[in-house]
């Protein structure tokens, strides 16, 4: 299990996040109405908070003690995470090209194709 699948998790019921946060439990209901964090639930209806929905509360807080509204936070927020899928895209675009110079330009011992160019040659062109 990697850091990012860790701090997905959810761990924390709505006490221990007023806590962590110094939110009250009608703010973090109230950002969650707002579409701002999305807490899982149990079986019994019951919320659970990952470390990124702490984070994401405590960036929302520290947004609202600087003057911005719930309106500049959501468009913040949205735009921060378009600009992170981006860079998951460009990231991925990245190791395709690797992919490609690696399967055209490099070869094995005595010019012989390396079994990775063979495997992998199929999905490009």
């Amino acid at each position: 299990m990697d850091d990012q699948e860790r701090r997905s998790m959810p761990l924390f019921s709505i006490g221990i996040v007023k806590k962590l946060t110094e939110l009250t439990a009608r703010q973090i209901r109230y950002y969650e109405e707002h579409t701002l964090v999305f807490p899982e639930r149990t079986s019994g209806n019951q919320r659970l908070y990952s470390f990124h929905d702490v984070d994401r509360l405590l960036e929302i807080k520290d947004m609202l003690d600087k003057g911005i509204n719930l309106a500049g936070i959501k468009h913040i927020l949205m735009e921060k995470e378009r600009t992170q899928s981006k860079d998951v895209r460009m990231t991925n675009k990245k190791v395709r090209k690797m992919i490609r110079n690696e399967l055209l330009f490099q070869t094995g011992k005595m010019g012989k194709s390396n079994m990775l160019q063979g495997e992998m040659s199929r999905f490009f062109h």
